[in-house]
């Protein structure tokens, strides 16, 4: 039977009382959380959080203002979970906790961008359309004049938005079926994401390559929308549901798998089976979810020599979400000649975290700044990371710093072995 309240908390989705006291507080997660290991203050790790989320359930504390500053300072990047031995489920807690902040208004990000970002960011159509407006932003000139006047200073969060975009590329869709070459192993379906289609399409194109290389007809429904990542990470766990629900109709049929090469997406189409446990297509749809490092990593694939070294930064859901870090390793590994570089604090979030480094760019950028150095502590010339949220931000980083360091995707580097 449904609980209709905890404490402060009012059903539906409420946080399991059960994960909140799961955590022992033994502070195992501290130096793995990015906002403690700024900040060094205690409500602001993951410890600190879940003390405040029992408060809440116990009744020993209304969420207020500052309650929900400490929630959305959070990354959501779940180093915690990989650390704790107890098991805490930090990231279902925290988007649960966040549903019923928003349910009561409570929140310090700005709520203008915020609205902005979720009626743009999870529709791939006004995606495409604002983009296509920024590429002539970017062509006509008008970017550098912009830039030198100096007006972005005047706006630091449209400032953040706009250092963060790369050169916006031409659109390149997919064609629905890409049949497979070789020996056929199987039918797969093929996310392209919101983000990714329009900004990395070259990362579809290669993913579609080396899946139809290695034996699988690739189906792209033409229709397919967002897989509620974004909205999740929020607590739009409505709007999430209900993307979830449209995404495994265009998903429905005989497929062995669904493959993703963005990390964000994955992760939570993973997770599709624990908040819509009643609706039994989406949860065949979570279940068939694949990483397209897992179904590449043992693939039969023609890869040539490609000298180059590369360092890799774990994407935060890929590590801690989907708890994938050997794979893209060994898929690069493959590759001959490519020397990988252990990157120091590989799994530390770069700043990135969905559209948190729009919303909190003070933070973002005392992230990305610990990422850099890092990474040219390495003296690699490239850097894989498998979410296009990573590669947006340490190309920013990059850029800013002057650095001729290449940012790609690891399906870029072994489809660049591949024979003309």
């Amino acid at each position: 039977m449904s609980v209709a309240r905890l404490g402060a908390f009012t059903a539906p989705d409420l946080p399991s009382l059960e994960g909140i006291r799961a955590c022992v507080h033994c502070g195992i997660c501290l130096p793995q959380c990015p906002t403690y290991r700024v900040l060094g203050e205690e409500m602001d790790s993951p410890r600190g959080r879940i003390y405040l989320m029992r408060a809440a359930a116990e009744e020993r504390l209304e969420p207020t203002e500052a309650f929900a500053r400490h929630m959305d300072l959070c990354l959501g990047c779940r180093a915690c979970e990989s650390a704790c031995p107890a098991g805490v489920p930090f990231g279902a807690l925290l988007e649960a906790t966040r549903f019923q902040l928003a349910r009561r208004g409570l929140s310090s990000e700005p709520r203008l961008l915020t609205r902005l970002i979720f009626a743009v960011f999870p529709h791939p159509g006004r995606m495409g359309l604002l983009l296509g407006a920024l590429r002539l932003y970017q062509r006509s000139g008008l970017q550098r004049l912009v830039r030198a006047s100096g007006l972005l200073r005047l706006a630091p969060r449209l400032a953040a938005m706009e250092a963060l975009l790369p050169l916006v590329p031409p659109r390149e869709p997919l064609p629905e079926l890409i049949p497979a070459r070789g020996g056929r192993r199987g039918r797969l379906g093929l996310l392209t994401g919101c983000v990714q289609r329009h900004l990395y399409p070259q990362v579809n194109r290669d993913t579609a390559r080396l899946l139809s290389l290695a034996g699988w007809d690739v189906i792209v429904p033409r229709e397919q929308g967002c897989c509620g990542a974004l909205d999740l990470h929020g607590g739009r766990l409505g709007a999430f549901r209900r993307r979830a629900r449209a995404l495994a109709a265009q998903f429905a049929g005989d497929l062995d798998y669904v493959v993703t090469s963005a990390a964000g997406c994955g992760s939570a189409m993973k997770e599709y089976g624990h908040w819509l446990p009643e609706a039994a297509e989406v949860g065949a749809l979570a279940r068939r979810v694949r990483d397209v490092s897992q179904v590449l990593v043992d693939a039969d694939l023609p890869l040539g020599r490609l000298e180059t070294s590369v360092t890799y930064h774990d994407a935060c859901h890929l590590a801690h979400g989907q708890k994938l870090r050997n794979e893209p390793r060994a898929l690069l590994a493959r590759v001959p000649g490519l020397r990988l570089v252990p990157l120091a604090d590989s799994e530390l979030c770069c700043g990135s975290a969905g559209v948190y480094n729009l919303v909190e760019p003070e933070m973002a950028e005392r992230l990305l700044d610990m990422k850099i150095s890092r990474i040219l502590a390495t003296g690699a010339r490239v850097v894989a990371a498998a979410n296009p949220g990573c590669l947006l931000q340490i190309a920013k980083g990059c850029r800013a710093r002057g650095l001729d360091i290449e940012v790609v995707h690891p399906v870029e580097l072994v489809a660049r072995a591949l024979p003309a």
